[in-house]
């Protein structure tokens, strides 16, 4: 019974504890979208995203060809030439899942990029939600853009845009030029084979610390 008692009370007096503590929330997606460096970052990251798939999608067709060439052909060939004509089909099917790994496998050129292009910025994002926290004495600070498990924020308790008057800029402001502000003989067209990916940011880790 007195075991029994004592684990009920140390229960209630860490929950006690944990409601004592100070939460916050953030919307990181908000936040980067109002930054110009980071908008810039993405738009240049997705050039480069738009031309790899178009190298890769040069390279299936040229696979493609040479199968379509060799299944329509291989019946006229010769053993030597036919075993000749396979490995390098081969060859080439191996050249374009390598080129594949290299740009957009574990570690690839996207990864690479996207460090470099976006990382600093974020860096930036998340010092400043740490000094805000750190100052306002916050135990926790959950991101709103990051979990689906977070159903309600008041909006007194979102520091968002605290941070990002700490960071230099405007709460409300968007990191986009208004419609039709830039000049039209400078406007540059518009590229077909550029695909939006909205799984090319890379996650801030907000709840880790440094």
């Amino acid at each position: 019974m007195r075991k029994t008692l004592s684990i009920l009370m140390l229960f209630v007096a860490l929950t006690s504890v944990s409601w004592a503590q100070k939460y916050a929330c953030v919307n990181t997606d908000y936040i980067l979208k109002s930054i110009p460096d980071y908008t810039n970052a993405q738009k240049r990251l997705d050039k480069y995203v738009a031309d790899w798939q178009k190298e890769l999608q040069d390279k299936q067709d040229e696979v493609d060809a040479m199968r379509a060439d060799y299944e329509q052909e291989s019946y006229l060939l010769p053993d030597n030439l036919k075993k000749r004509r396979q490995e390098e089909l081969k060859e080439k099917e191996q050249e374009l899942k390598a080129l594949q790994r290299q740009r957009f496998g574990a570690d690839g050129d996207l990864d690479k990029k996207r460090a470099e292009l976006l990382k600093p910025v974020q860096d930036r994002v998340y010092s400043t939600i740490e000094r805000v926290a750190h100052e306002k004495n916050y135990a926790f600070v959950f991101d709103k853009a990051a979990s689906p498990t977070l159903l309600f924020s008041n909006k007194k308790y979102d520091i968002s845009d605290e941070v990002l008057e700490l960071l230099g800029y405007k709460p409300g402001a968007s990191a986009e030029p208004p419609k039709g502000a830039e000049d039209k003989g400078s406007k540059k067209p518009s590229n077909p084979e550029m695909r939006q990916r909205d799984n090319s940011k890379t996650p801030l880790p907000l709840g880790k610390g440094r």
